[in-house]
């Protein structure tokens, strides 16, 4: 049964799902959809065209949904859509896109912790983590399992591959391949992340071929084109994580590879 506090604010038009429970001051926009049994904690507020899955929780003065910063905004209709089962602490920040009929694109089962920003048209995928402080420019595109430390940031447009983890207090300016660790500002890749793969059930096989492929592309003083050739002819590129890796490297980039 849906509970709403007699103190929120739940404009006319707005959508809500069974089992859906609104906090004290709490503000639903006229244009918002939640899915079944979604929790808005009080003082959350949660605007603009914004779809939202099932059982996701919104945290005291997080704020979802935001005009986008971008100042090529000419108006429109551009929105949000979030999956189910996300986590947004408290004062986090997911803005709409920019262009008319775009959206900002979160999937499923993120942690998204306190003061983290989204910013307009970003991807996220799924069972992302975002710790505290850290921020997502514009067209940021992040992967399945990715991890993004405390008070990190990734510039505009930038990639961060399935598994990867952008560690605390860095810059991101380039993209960050699969499985792999980068660390300072800017950020430079320095490891794999070994404990993410096994958490997530790679053999030690798959670990061990990414860490080859790791120092094939950062320790053997090769071009990224040269190294990305090399990787895709040997005997295990078959295997998921070359794969992995390969088809990040050949997919589209404003960035390149850090």
């Amino acid at each position: 049964m849906t509970k709403i506090h007699p103190t929120a604010i739940v404009e006319d038009g707005a959508q809500l799902g069974e089992g859906v429970e609104i906090g004290a001051y709490a503000y639903i926009g006229a244009e918002v959809s939640l899915g079944d049994a979604c929790v808005v904690a009080h003082h959350a507020t949660i605007e603009g065209y914004t779809f939202m899955g099932r059982e996701n929780q919104i945290f005291p003065y997080a704020y979802i949904g935001g005009k986008t910063h971008d100042l090529k905004y000419k108006g429109g209709k551009p929105g949000l859509k979030i999956g189910d089962r996300n986590v947004f602490r408290e004062y986090t920040t997911a803005h709409l896109a920019t262009a008319d009929g775009n959206f900002t694109l979160i999937g499923n089962d993120n942690n998204i912790l306190a003061y983290s920003h989204i910013a307009h048209d970003c991807v996220v995928g799924d069972k992302i983590v975002m710790s505290s402080h850290a921020a997502l420019g514009g067209h940021v595109v992040v992967q399945d399992h990715a991890v993004i430390g405390w008070g990190s940031g990734a510039h505009q447009f930038c990639r961060i591959g399935a598994y990867a983890m952008l560690s605390a207090s860095s810059k991101l300016v380039k993209d960050l391949p699969p499985f792999f660790m980068a660390d300072g500002s800017p950020a430079e890749v320095c490891a794999i992340n070994k404990i993410n793969m096994q958490r997530n059930g790679f053999g030690i096989d798959e670990i061990d071929i990414a860490y080859s492929a790791f120092k094939l592309i950062y320790k053997r003083r090769l071009t990224r084109t040269h190294a990305i050739e090399e990787l895709a002819a040997r005997d295990n590129a078959g295997s998921r994580v070359v794969k992995m890796i390969l088809d990040f490297a050949h997919s589209p980039s404003e960035r390149g590879l850090a």
